[in-house]
Protein backbone atom coordinates (compact mmCIF):
# COMPACT_ATOMS: atom_id res chain seq x y z
CA UNK A 1 0.00 0.00 0.00
CA UNK A 2 1.21 3.51 -0.85
CA UNK A 3 0.38 5.23 2.42
CA UNK A 4 -1.46 8.53 2.20
CA UNK A 5 -1.51 8.71 -1.60
CA UNK A 6 -2.80 5.46 -3.09
CA UNK A 7 -5.26 5.05 -0.20
CA UNK A 8 -6.47 8.58 0.53
CA UNK A 9 -9.30 9.32 2.91
CA UNK A 10 -12.45 10.44 1.15
CA UNK A 11 -13.45 12.36 4.26
CA UNK A 12 -12.26 12.90 7.81
CA UNK A 13 -14.78 12.85 10.66
CA UNK A 14 -13.81 14.01 14.16
CA UNK A 15 -15.29 12.29 17.21
CA UNK A 16 -14.81 12.70 20.95
CA UNK A 17 -12.26 10.09 22.07
CA UNK A 18 -12.51 7.86 25.08
CA UNK A 19 -9.94 9.08 27.59
CA UNK A 20 -8.43 7.58 30.74
CA UNK A 21 -10.02 8.69 33.99
CA UNK A 22 -7.45 10.74 35.88
CA UNK A 23 -7.03 14.14 37.48
CA UNK A 24 -9.61 16.10 39.43
CA UNK A 25 -13.22 15.08 39.99
CA UNK A 26 -14.33 17.53 37.31
CA UNK A 27 -11.76 16.12 34.89
CA UNK A 28 -12.95 12.59 35.62
CA UNK A 29 -16.56 13.61 35.04
CA UNK A 30 -15.63 15.21 31.72
CA UNK A 31 -13.64 12.13 30.74
CA UNK A 32 -16.61 9.92 31.60
CA UNK A 33 -18.88 11.95 29.31
CA UNK A 34 -16.58 12.04 26.29
CA UNK A 35 -16.74 8.38 25.23
CA UNK A 36 -20.52 8.38 25.52
CA UNK A 37 -20.84 11.50 23.39
CA UNK A 38 -18.29 10.13 20.94
CA UNK A 39 -20.14 6.83 20.65
CA UNK A 40 -23.47 8.56 20.05
CA UNK A 41 -21.91 10.70 17.34
CA UNK A 42 -20.25 7.63 15.84
CA UNK A 43 -23.57 5.73 15.73
CA UNK A 44 -25.13 8.59 13.80
CA UNK A 45 -22.16 8.63 11.43
CA UNK A 46 -22.30 4.87 10.92
CA UNK A 47 -26.01 5.01 10.08
CA UNK A 48 -25.24 7.66 7.48
CA UNK A 49 -22.15 6.05 5.94
CA UNK A 50 -23.32 2.42 6.19
CA UNK A 51 -19.78 0.94 6.26
CA UNK A 52 -19.22 -2.72 5.46
CA UNK A 53 -16.54 -2.94 8.16
CA UNK A 54 -15.07 -0.66 10.83
CA UNK A 55 -11.39 -1.08 11.71
CA UNK A 56 -9.63 0.24 14.82
CA UNK A 57 -5.90 0.50 15.43
CA UNK A 58 -5.85 0.93 19.19
CA UNK A 59 -5.68 4.00 21.36
CA UNK A 60 -8.59 5.74 23.02
CA UNK A 61 -9.77 7.56 19.85
CA UNK A 62 -10.63 4.19 18.31
CA UNK A 63 -13.10 3.22 21.03
CA UNK A 64 -16.21 5.28 20.09
CA UNK A 65 -16.38 4.34 16.38
CA UNK A 66 -15.57 0.66 16.90
CA UNK A 67 -17.96 0.36 19.84
CA UNK A 68 -20.71 2.14 17.92
CA UNK A 69 -20.22 -0.19 14.96
CA UNK A 70 -20.36 -3.27 17.19
CA UNK A 71 -23.58 -2.04 18.82
CA UNK A 72 -25.03 -1.51 15.34
CA UNK A 73 -24.02 -5.06 14.31
CA UNK A 74 -21.56 -3.77 11.70
CA UNK A 75 -18.57 -6.12 11.26
CA UNK A 76 -15.57 -4.86 13.21
CA UNK A 77 -11.87 -5.59 13.43
CA UNK A 78 -9.12 -4.25 15.67
CA UNK A 79 -5.41 -4.42 14.93
CA UNK A 80 -2.98 -4.71 17.84
CA UNK A 81 0.51 -3.71 16.79
CA UNK A 82 2.33 -4.49 20.04
CA UNK A 83 3.16 -7.81 21.68
CA UNK A 84 0.94 -6.82 24.62
CA UNK A 85 -2.60 -5.68 23.91
CA UNK A 86 -3.24 -2.09 24.92
CA UNK A 87 -6.06 -1.01 27.19
CA UNK A 88 -8.34 0.38 24.48
CA UNK A 89 -8.06 -2.80 22.43
CA UNK A 90 -8.55 -4.94 25.56
CA UNK A 91 -11.84 -3.13 26.14
CA UNK A 92 -12.92 -3.64 22.54
CA UNK A 93 -11.67 -7.22 22.07
CA UNK A 94 -14.77 -9.00 23.49
CA UNK A 95 -17.03 -6.80 21.38
CA UNK A 96 -15.45 -6.98 17.92
CA UNK A 97 -15.82 -9.53 15.15
CA UNK A 98 -12.10 -10.19 14.67
CA UNK A 99 -8.65 -9.28 15.94
CA UNK A 100 -5.49 -8.91 13.85
CA UNK A 101 -2.11 -8.96 15.56
CA UNK A 102 1.34 -7.66 14.75
CA UNK A 103 3.05 -10.48 16.69
CA UNK A 104 2.38 -14.24 16.64
CA UNK A 105 1.55 -14.25 20.35
CA UNK A 106 0.29 -11.31 22.35
CA UNK A 107 -0.24 -10.82 26.05
CA UNK A 108 -3.10 -9.06 27.74
CA UNK A 109 -5.84 -10.93 25.89
CA UNK A 110 -8.22 -13.42 27.47
CA UNK A 111 -7.76 -17.02 26.32
CA UNK A 112 -11.40 -17.23 25.25
CA UNK A 113 -10.80 -14.42 22.74
CA UNK A 114 -7.73 -15.92 21.07
CA UNK A 115 -9.86 -17.76 18.52
CA UNK A 116 -10.75 -14.34 17.10
CA UNK A 117 -7.10 -13.46 16.54
CA UNK A 118 -5.15 -13.77 13.28
CA UNK A 119 -1.47 -12.92 13.00
CA UNK A 120 -1.07 -10.54 10.06
CA UNK A 121 2.09 -8.73 11.13
CA UNK A 122 2.55 -4.96 11.24
CA UNK A 123 2.26 -3.14 7.91
CA UNK A 124 5.48 -1.42 6.83
CA UNK A 125 6.10 1.41 4.39
CA UNK A 126 7.00 0.77 0.73
CA UNK A 127 10.47 2.20 1.44
CA UNK A 128 10.98 -0.57 4.01
CA UNK A 129 9.99 -3.26 1.52
CA UNK A 130 12.40 -1.73 -0.99
CA UNK A 131 15.20 -1.71 1.61
CA UNK A 132 14.50 -5.38 2.35
CA UNK A 133 15.97 -6.20 -1.05
CA UNK A 134 19.40 -4.86 -0.03
CA UNK A 135 21.78 -7.63 1.12
CA UNK A 136 23.49 -7.41 4.48
CA UNK A 137 26.53 -5.17 3.93
CA UNK A 138 30.03 -6.55 3.82
CA UNK A 139 32.96 -5.45 5.97
CA UNK A 140 35.30 -4.70 3.08
CA UNK A 141 36.62 -1.48 4.61
CA UNK A 142 36.93 -3.01 8.08
CA UNK A 143 34.41 -0.58 9.58
CA UNK A 144 31.35 -1.36 11.66
CA UNK A 145 28.49 0.85 10.51
CA UNK A 146 26.14 1.60 13.40
CA UNK A 147 22.76 3.31 13.15
CA UNK A 148 21.40 4.85 16.35
CA UNK A 149 17.77 5.91 16.48
CA UNK A 150 15.63 6.54 19.51
CA UNK A 151 12.47 8.30 18.38
CA UNK A 152 11.13 11.39 20.11
CA UNK A 153 11.08 9.71 23.53
CA UNK A 154 14.40 7.94 23.32
CA UNK A 155 16.90 10.09 21.48
CA UNK A 156 18.18 11.82 24.62
CA UNK A 157 19.46 8.67 26.29
CA UNK A 158 21.04 7.58 23.01
CA UNK A 159 22.80 10.95 22.83
CA UNK A 160 24.10 10.48 26.37
CA UNK A 161 25.11 6.82 26.25
CA UNK A 162 26.37 6.04 22.74
CA UNK A 163 29.11 8.71 22.48
CA UNK A 164 30.17 7.87 26.03
CA UNK A 165 30.43 4.20 25.06
CA UNK A 166 32.57 5.04 22.05
CA UNK A 167 34.81 7.17 24.26
CA UNK A 168 35.66 4.15 26.43
CA UNK A 169 36.99 2.21 23.44
CA UNK A 170 40.66 2.18 22.49
CA UNK A 171 41.45 4.85 19.85
CA UNK A 172 42.42 2.34 17.16
CA UNK A 173 39.22 0.38 17.78
CA UNK A 174 36.78 3.29 17.79
CA UNK A 175 38.27 4.61 14.55
CA UNK A 176 36.81 1.51 12.91
CA UNK A 177 33.29 2.74 13.68
CA UNK A 178 31.05 4.75 11.35
CA UNK A 179 28.03 6.13 13.21
CA UNK A 180 24.76 7.53 11.90
CA UNK A 181 22.73 8.86 14.82
CA UNK A 182 19.38 10.49 15.38
CA UNK A 183 19.47 13.14 18.10
CA UNK A 184 17.18 15.83 19.38
CA UNK A 185 17.80 19.21 17.73
CA UNK A 186 19.25 20.63 20.93
CA UNK A 187 21.69 17.69 21.18
CA UNK A 188 22.98 17.56 17.59
CA UNK A 189 25.90 19.95 18.10
CA UNK A 190 26.97 18.28 21.35
CA UNK A 191 26.88 14.78 19.90
CA UNK A 192 28.56 15.80 16.65
CA UNK A 193 31.43 17.54 18.42
CA UNK A 194 31.81 14.58 20.76
CA UNK A 195 32.36 12.16 17.89
CA UNK A 196 34.66 14.62 16.12
CA UNK A 197 36.82 14.90 19.22
CA UNK A 198 37.07 11.11 19.35
CA UNK A 199 38.10 10.85 15.70
CA UNK A 200 34.97 8.87 14.79
CA UNK A 201 33.21 9.30 11.45
CA UNK A 202 29.64 10.31 12.33
CA UNK A 203 26.54 11.84 10.80
CA UNK A 204 24.12 13.26 13.36
CA UNK A 205 20.70 14.74 12.58
CA UNK A 206 17.27 15.09 14.22
CA UNK A 207 15.56 13.16 11.44
CA UNK A 208 16.46 11.02 8.45
CA UNK A 209 13.93 10.95 5.61
CA UNK A 210 15.58 7.86 4.17
CA UNK A 211 15.66 5.90 7.43
CA UNK A 212 14.83 2.49 5.86
CA UNK A 213 17.82 2.86 3.53
CA UNK A 214 19.96 3.84 6.53
CA UNK A 215 18.82 0.69 8.34
CA UNK A 216 19.75 -1.41 5.32
CA UNK A 217 23.21 0.19 5.15
CA UNK A 218 23.94 -0.55 8.82
CA UNK A 219 25.68 -3.58 10.27
CA UNK A 220 24.01 -2.95 13.64
CA UNK A 221 21.09 -0.81 14.83
CA UNK A 222 20.74 0.63 18.34
CA UNK A 223 17.12 1.61 18.98
CA UNK A 224 14.03 1.61 21.15
CA UNK A 225 11.56 -1.23 20.63
CA UNK A 226 8.38 0.29 19.28
CA UNK A 227 6.24 -2.06 17.21
CA UNK A 228 7.05 -0.32 13.93
CA UNK A 229 10.79 -0.33 14.66
CA UNK A 230 10.76 -4.05 15.44
CA UNK A 231 8.71 -4.84 12.33
CA UNK A 232 11.02 -2.83 10.08
CA UNK A 233 14.17 -4.41 11.53
CA UNK A 234 12.70 -7.85 10.85
CA UNK A 235 11.57 -7.08 7.30
CA UNK A 236 14.90 -5.48 6.34
CA UNK A 237 16.83 -8.07 8.32
CA UNK A 238 19.27 -6.20 10.53
CA UNK A 239 20.59 -7.10 13.99
CA UNK A 240 19.89 -4.70 16.81
CA UNK A 241 20.58 -3.69 20.36
CA UNK A 242 17.13 -2.81 21.68
CA UNK A 243 16.52 -0.64 24.73
CA UNK A 244 12.78 -0.79 25.56
CA UNK A 245 11.18 2.41 26.78
CA UNK A 246 10.63 1.90 30.52
CA UNK A 247 7.67 3.02 32.57
CA UNK A 248 4.74 1.99 30.38
CA UNK A 249 1.90 0.27 32.21
CA UNK A 250 1.79 -2.61 29.76
CA UNK A 251 5.57 -2.93 29.18
CA UNK A 252 4.75 -3.31 25.50
CA UNK A 253 8.21 -2.37 24.23
CA UNK A 254 9.83 -4.95 26.50
CA UNK A 255 7.56 -7.62 25.01
CA UNK A 256 8.24 -6.39 21.46
CA UNK A 257 11.98 -6.53 22.03
CA UNK A 258 11.81 -9.98 23.63
CA UNK A 259 10.25 -11.36 20.45
CA UNK A 260 13.42 -10.53 18.49
CA UNK A 261 15.69 -11.31 21.42
CA UNK A 262 14.27 -14.80 21.85
CA UNK A 263 15.08 -15.48 18.20
CA UNK A 264 18.71 -14.35 18.54
CA UNK A 265 17.97 -11.43 16.22
CA UNK A 266 18.61 -8.75 18.85
CA UNK A 267 20.26 -8.10 22.18
CA UNK A 268 17.77 -6.63 24.64
CA UNK A 269 19.09 -4.30 27.34
CA UNK A 270 16.85 -2.80 30.01
CA UNK A 271 17.47 0.92 30.27
CA UNK A 272 19.15 0.47 33.66
CA UNK A 273 21.64 -1.90 32.00
CA UNK A 274 22.22 0.34 28.97
CA UNK A 275 25.53 1.74 30.17
CA UNK A 276 28.53 3.01 28.19
CA UNK A 277 30.52 -0.01 29.31
CA UNK A 278 27.84 -2.54 28.27
CA UNK A 279 27.34 -0.92 24.87
CA UNK A 280 31.08 -0.61 24.24
CA UNK A 281 31.51 -4.33 24.92
CA UNK A 282 28.87 -5.16 22.30
CA UNK A 283 30.41 -2.83 19.72
CA UNK A 284 33.85 -4.33 20.26
CA UNK A 285 32.28 -7.78 19.99
CA UNK A 286 30.70 -6.85 16.68
CA UNK A 287 34.04 -5.68 15.33
CA UNK A 288 35.71 -8.89 16.48
CA UNK A 289 33.07 -11.34 15.22
CA UNK A 290 31.18 -10.20 12.13
CA UNK A 291 29.70 -13.69 11.67
CA UNK A 292 27.63 -13.22 14.82
CA UNK A 293 26.04 -10.11 13.33
CA UNK A 294 25.35 -11.88 10.04
CA UNK A 295 23.62 -14.70 11.89
CA UNK A 296 21.48 -12.23 13.83
CA UNK A 297 20.60 -10.44 10.59
CA UNK A 298 19.44 -13.72 9.05
CA UNK A 299 17.41 -14.51 12.17
CA UNK A 300 15.69 -11.13 11.96
CA UNK A 301 14.90 -11.52 8.28
CA UNK A 302 13.45 -14.99 8.84
CA UNK A 303 10.59 -13.56 10.93
CA UNK A 304 9.88 -10.41 8.92
CA UNK A 305 6.49 -10.09 7.21
CA UNK A 306 6.88 -7.81 4.20
CA UNK A 307 3.30 -8.37 3.02
CA UNK A 308 1.63 -7.54 6.34
CA UNK A 309 -0.42 -4.74 4.74
CA UNK A 310 -1.88 -7.17 2.21
CA UNK A 311 -2.54 -9.78 4.90
CA UNK A 312 -4.36 -7.22 7.02
CA UNK A 313 -6.34 -5.95 4.04
CA UNK A 314 -7.40 -9.50 3.18
CA UNK A 315 -8.54 -10.05 6.77
CA UNK A 316 -10.61 -6.87 6.68
CA UNK A 317 -12.21 -7.98 3.41
CA UNK A 318 -13.02 -11.37 4.90
CA UNK A 319 -14.65 -9.79 7.95
CA UNK A 320 -16.66 -7.56 5.61
CA UNK A 321 -17.76 -10.62 3.63
CA UNK A 322 -15.85 -9.63 0.49
CA UNK A 323 -13.37 -11.69 -1.57
CA UNK A 324 -9.71 -11.17 -0.70
CA UNK A 325 -6.92 -10.23 -3.12
CA UNK A 326 -6.21 -13.81 -4.18
CA UNK A 327 -9.88 -14.54 -4.82
CA UNK A 328 -10.31 -11.34 -6.84
CA UNK A 329 -7.21 -12.15 -8.91
CA UNK A 330 -8.56 -15.65 -9.59
CA UNK A 331 -11.95 -14.24 -10.62
CA UNK A 332 -10.27 -11.70 -12.91
CA UNK A 333 -8.18 -14.43 -14.56
CA UNK A 334 -11.27 -16.56 -15.09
Amino acid sequence: LDYGTAFPAEAVHTLQPATPFSGSLAAKAAALAKPGLGTLAARSLIRRLAPMCVVGFGGYPSVPPVLAAALAHVPTLIHEQNAVMGRANRFLAPRVTAIATGFPKIGGIADRLRTKATHTGNPVRPAVIEAAGIPYPGFDDGRLRVLVTGGSQGARIMSDIVPAAVATMAPLVRQRLAVVQQARPEDVERVTSGYKGLGVAAEVAPFFKDLPARVAAAHLVVARAGASTVAELAVIGRPAILVPLPGSLDQDQAANAAWLGDRQAALVLAQRDFTPQALAAELVGGLADASRLRQAAAAARSVGIADAAERLADRVLAVAGLPDHAERSHEAAA
